[in-house]
């Protein structure tokens, strides 16, 4: 029997063709980046400048913060007036830790509230304090606001990515200078934790948009340390995650690990709460009966809304200035849900934003605060912005440098020192 003669041999592949290509070089990556995410961070920061500068003049021009406690409002300086209210718990939490004792004590407007009240404010803000802090050298007010500042440029970067994805780079620069110039804004740049907050929720809203889902359940988890409307969050995810598991868009796994994750942030904080009072309803005494905060479904923002608009202000919390600013906000929310429910975006965004605003319409609270509290609803810019990219660049420039300018009395001065933010 013969033997068929032995093929010619496979020569080996030269190894200059066998090599993977380059890696880009890190100048260009760089310059690629400053490219496309430079405009974003300068429009932001010269937006925010500009309200910031009018609110400080506003602030010293009426002189009102140096006759305020600095708990109150109040300061030496203009600028300590960003560092009251809850920013004072939060400075206290940071430095002092938490104590979620009951011991009822007359508060500063009569009412009754509770001491060591602290653990009504989520830990993730004061522990990034507190970082910072033994990191840097400065103070809790010094570190709260590096904080804020430094996650209000990466919420920025979020909501332009998020905004992008659905109507374009152009959109997405609209969409950052909305959210700087939004009622709200004020606390962007203050002690307080709606940066923090908004900077997870865009990011983790931009990971499910992109399937990378433990990211965004990981996200969702920090977001749960940082403010209770995570649920919302939550929600979101899960709807999202489940959703791709049915439509069979990629495996099982990982969204649904995703949805196993998110929750245990908000939980995890609420337990603790529940456990060190000896109540696993802890936490909703403590906003009951240090803050008047209680999920009321709805009464006492049917109230203020059935009252402002006539002219009456003889209902709990009332701030005339403010409760007018949060009564245009609440009307417009729905009409900018239904626009960007137009454009058919990614379901989390909708569950988030719907969800985010019947909690916030249905809990009795300060509500001149509702334009902070909805500050974290940035899909609600996208229709805007997908309308407004069409403008020029003069005409945008008007609008936003108009509405920054007034920012610093309807965001900053009306928030902080007409009413209690």
């Amino acid at each position: 029997m013969t033997t068929a003669p032995a093929g010619p041999a496979l020569s080996p592949v030269p190894r200059s063709e066998a090599a993977p290509p380059a890696a880009p070089d890190p100048r260009e990556r760089l310059r690629r980046a400053v490219a496309h995410h430079g405009p974003v961070l300068a429009l932001y920061g010269v937006l925010k400048l500009v309200g910031f500068a009018v609110f400080m003049f506003l602030l010293d021009s009426a002189g009102d913060f140096r006759e305020k406690h600095p708990r109150f409002g109040g300061g030496a300086r203009p600028w300590d007036v960003l560092g009251s209210w809850d920013g004072w718990w939060y400075q206290q939490i940071a430095l002092h830790g938490y104590d979620p004792a009951l011991e009822p004590i007359p508060g500063a407007t009569g009412l009754i509230t509770l001491e060591g009240n602290s653990a009504a404010f989520f830990p993730l803000y004061p522990a990034l304090m507190r970082m910072v802090s033994e990191v840097t050298g400065l103070g809790p007010y010094g570190a709260g606001m590096t904080v804020s500042v430094v996650s209000s440029f990466v919420a920025a970067l979020g909501i332009h990515a998020v905004t992008a994805r659905l109507g374009g780079y152009r959109a997405g620069l609209v969409a950052v200078g909305l959210w700087a110039v939004w009622p709200g804004s004020g606390a962007e740049w203050a002690v307080y934790s709606e940066s923090v907050y908004t900077a997870l929720a865009a990011w983790a809203c931009y990971a499910v948009m992109t399937r990378r889902w433990l990211t965004a359940g990981v996200l969702t988890f920090a977001a749960g340390l940082a403010r209770p409307t995570a649920v919302t969050l939550v929600a979101a995810l899960a709807v999202a995650g489940l959703l791709a598991v049915r439509r069979r868009e990629e495996g099982v796994r990982r969204p649904l690990v995703a949805v196993a994750i998110a929750p245990l942030g908000v939980a995890g904080y609420l337990g603790w709460v529940g456990y060190r009072m000896g109540d696993w309803g802890g936490y909703n005494k403590l906003q009951d009966g240090a803050w008047a905060h209680k999920f009321d479904w709805g009464r006492h923002s049917l109230d203020v809304l059935t009252s402002v608009p006539v002219g009456h202000f003889d209902y709990r919390f009332a701030m005339p200035v403010e409760d007018l600013i949060g009564v245009g906000v609440v009307l417009l929310v729905p009409v900018l849900t239904v626009l960007l429910v137009r454009l058919r975006p990614p379901a989390v965004l909708v569950v988030y934003t719907v969800l985010s605003y019947l909690m916030v319409m249905a809990t009795q609270q300060y509500f001149g605060n509702v334009s902070r509290y909805l500050l974290p609803l940035f899909p609600l810019f996208v229709p805007l912005a997908v309308a407004m990219r069409r403008l020029s660049r003069p005409s945008l420039a008007a609008v936003l440098g108009t509405a920054a300018l007034a920012s610093g009395s309807y965001a900053g001065y009306v928030l902080f020192e007409l009413g209690v933010p």
